[in-house]
């Protein structure tokens, strides 16, 4: 017969494949949503990305997530999800961790900014003014160039697990896009104003040309 340390054992790996089931079936559930947003609202990216960020501070378990979009040498807040402050602008400098991420184009991971005070001086700062320690930011990269960032933070000193780490890879991808999807909306909508000008355009002339 079993003993109860293996009979024990083999309920938590039972307990732990459930959890893992519920989890990878929730984390479907959002990015399928996310998806949906992003077909319905191709004129309205503001919505796609409250639902990214909310879904990302849900799933990733992290007390806010925030969104920001390039805009010159600044970084603008376009979407956040969470009870902690946030700036509208943050200029583009190596002292912020989530401007690091963009201007670096890579994932950054730091396990309690806080004391990161040599290696980003003005985001350990804000940190310790606002009260948050663990910090994850991934680029938003379209055709190999930053446009953006996605960033989840802790107020403990508790790293991001791997999985974690991947999915707010994938939220990422989703929020550009949903930014590529309006640009490629605006552009064709501004084509379409174009050539129905060009034809109005040239109708009078050829009504000009009869009379």
């Amino acid at each position: 017969m079993p003993s109860e340390t293996s009979t024990a054992c083999a309920d938590q790996s039972v307990e732990e494949l459930r959890r893992e089931l519920a989890e990878a079936r929730e984390q479907q559930a959002a990015t399928a949503e996310i998806l949906r947003v992003i077909s319905s609202s191709p004129t309205d990216p503001e919505r796609v990305f409250a639902e990214i960020a909310a879904s990302a501070a849900r799933l990733c378990q992290a007390y806010d997530a925030v969104i920001r979009q390039v805009d010159g040498d600044a970084l603008l807040l376009v979407a956040h999800h969470g009870p902690l402050p946030v700036a509208g602008t943050l200029p583009l400098m190596r002292g912020h961790l989530v401007s690091r991420a963009v201007l670096e184009g890579r994932t950054i991971h730091v396990a309690d900014l806080q004391a990161e005070t040599n290696e980003y001086p003005e985001g350990s700062d804000i940190a310790r003014r606002l009260g948050f320690r663990t910090n994850l930011s991934v680029p938003l990269i379209r055709a190999g160039v930053a446009i953006g960032v996605i960033n989840i933070r802790r107020t403990e000193v508790h790293p991001f697990a791997d999985r974690q780490i991947e999915l707010l890879k994938t939220f990422a991808h989703q929020a550009v896009i949903a930014i590529e999807n309006t640009r490629l909306f605006e552009t064709e909508q501004t084509r379409t104003k174009e050539l129905q000008e060009s034809l109005e355009y040239q109708t009078a002339t050829s009504d000009v040309l009869e009379v």
